[in-house]
């Protein structure tokens, strides 16, 4: 423990550490870099609730979590129609499939958000339905919606809207890859949206999460919308990599846990 570190933080970044989706999505990935990621996975404080990869990685992130013993502990999470979010439903449909065959237990799909920018809410629609039809019982999806490129609250809730329409076992805010990600405005109107709905429904944050901190703003606010209760990694989830360190630190483990690059 810091000596800096309030037990209220101390308690967030426990919290959050069990939250985690602990990512690497970037284009210099290798499996020695997810072999690296699934080691920081076992921490002195618990375990991350997954890892995050592209799908050529999913075999190697099942390995280094079987070499771990950490496999009955982390799910497996890859990306879909990822990061820009195309209108081509069959393309998307068959990428989660594949994923889902190669033994994802969670796919974070690219809501077409350009398309309901543009007016058009069906392709998203049937982009969902037919991502979840291709997850069947073997996998959740998490439906991006990219928040931040968005950007209008009344179309950030109108995405929520349409992906739980379609069946999203999570919305989450962003892929991580564009200049803004998760905020908190978008976060209120998201799990808003959930509650609204009255579906079993979780939310991701996910880009530019960092530190204890900002992890405890989005706690505190899933909270007060939907109850302490419901914040589990069956609900709520944080799509990060350098987050991973920070909590460490504040909770005096190991420090050696090195931020990756991006997300």
């Amino acid at each position: 423990m810091t000596a800096t570190a309030s037990p209220h933080v101390i308690q967030a970044a426990r919290q959050a550490l069990s939250l985690m989706d602990l990512t690497s999505l970037n284009d210099s990935d290798t499996d020695g870099t997810i072999e690296a990621l699934c080691q920081q996975l076992k921490t002195p404080h618990g375990n991350p609730a997954a890892v995050c990869v592209y799908p050529q990685f999913i075999v190697t992130a099942q390995r280094a979590l079987t070499a771990h013993k950490l496999n009955e502990l982390v799910k497996i999470a890859t990306v879909t129609n990822f990061p820009n979010g195309g209108d081509d439903i069959m393309a998307a449909a068959r990428e989660t499939r594949d994923a889902v065959a190669s033994g994802a237990h969670e796919v974070d799909v690219v809501f077409p958000y350009r398309t309901l920018m543009a007016g058009d809410e069906e392709t998203g629609l049937e982009l969902v339905e037919m991502c979840k039809a291709a997850c069947a019982d073997q996998a959740q999806l998490k439906v991006i919606i990219e928040s931040g490129e968005l950007k209008d609250p009344a179309l950030i809730k109108r995405a929520s809207e349409l992906a739980i329409e379609g069946g999203a076992d999570f919305i989450k805010t962003s892929t991580g890859k564009v200049a803004t990600n998760a905020t908190l405005e978008a976060a209120e109107i998201m799990l808003n949206a959930i509650k609204a709905s009255g579906k079993d429904v979780g939310f991701k944050a996910a880009g530019g999460v960092r530190t204890t901190e900002e992890a405890a703003e989005y706690l505190a606010l899933a909270s007060n919308i939907m109850g302490s209760a419901w914040i589990t990694p069956a609900h709520f989830r944080f799509g990060a990599s350098s987050l991973l360190a920070n909590l460490l630190n504040t909770l005096g483990g190991v420090e050696s846990a090195a931020p990756q690059e991006g997300y």
